[in-house]
């Protein structure tokens, strides 16, 4: 059931993406006899709109295709609710004003599931968690490892706060994966922390470094407690919060979410998601 899911929801994204770049929104992929699972309102009836920005590996545009781990997740879901998908490219700071004003019906593009982010847009339940990784040519994954050693970080994420108090001076944070991936190559660090979805981009080709998911340590909360991801979209819409809700649980139940990860590079783990938790 999982199998046949993935690979409808592939070619469902790839008929929305060709069908929004070629101007014409109402051409539907929607068979007569779709029978949907729960009754959704959108911005435009029989319409999901999703925003969707370049931060592969979980949302990709390209030569009229979205790919990625958050592509094929919202595509299950539009598929099982017989709704046509309606692709709305945008920047990566675009993607919640576009659901926030009205624009799309939800985001895609792993975005944490945050109190702030709350207060502006309506949050899923948790799909999947982005783990703290490490990224190192020894396989470096406990931080007491770490201690010494050469240290970087992408600002930004939960444990920057977290890893400077243990590391002090020892930790260089950058304001990019690019300037840590120099330095790395370079050997003026010798351990570099990001998500752990765009390290393994990032990272895929390389024989020379290997990204980890970070052991768990009680002085850095966020190896611990790793980011829930949810689908941000738009506020007030239950009908949407609630089909998205009870879609993400039938999808880890079975199996497509974790299938839907290994497929796009990603630890099957991270469908392991926990109770729901706000980042405050």
């Amino acid at each position: 059931m999982a199998k046949r899911t993935l690979a409808l929801a592939a070619t469902s994204f790839a008929v929305l993406a060709l069908t929004a770049c070629g101007g014409d929104t109402s051409a539907s992929s929607v068979a007569d006899d779709c029978v949907p699972q729960h009754e959704v309102e959108t911005l435009q009836e029989g319409v999901l709109t999703v925003a969707a920005p370049e931060f592969p590996p979980f949302s990709s545009v390209s030569s009229g295709k979205a790919t990625g781990a958050d592509a094929d997740l919202i595509a299950a879901f539009a598929e099982e609710n017989c709704l046509e998908l309606k692709l709305e490219p945008t920047s990566y700071a675009g993607t919640i004003p576009a659901v926030q004003s009205n624009r799309a019906d939800v985001a895609i593009g792993c975005y944490y599931r945050t109190a702030q982010r709350a207060e502006i847009v309506d949050l899923s339940a948790p799909v999947y968690t982005d783990d703290m990784s490490s990224i190192s040519a020894d396989g470096v994954t406990s931080i007491p490892a770490m201690e010494s050693l050469k240290v970087g970080t992408v600002d930004g994420y939960l444990w920057v706060a977290d890893m400077k108090a243990v590391l002090g001076d020892a930790l260089t944070i950058y304001p990019s994966a690019v300037e840590m991936q120099a330095d790395l190559k370079s050997g003026r660090i010798q351990v570099g922390l990001d998500g752990f979805g765009s390290a393994a981009q990032m990272y895929k080709d390389s024989a020379d470094f290997s990204v980890e998911v970070v052991e768990p340590d009680d002085r850095v909360i966020a190896s611990k407690d790793a980011a829930q991801i949810g689908f941000p979209h738009t506020k007030g819409n239950s009908s949407l919060t609630e089909a998205l809700d009870a879609s993400i649980e039938k999808m880890k139940e079975d199996g497509t979410v974790a299938e839907i990860l290994t497929a796009n590079g990603l630890p099957e783990s991270a469908a392991e998601t926990g109770e729901p938790r706000l980042i405050q």
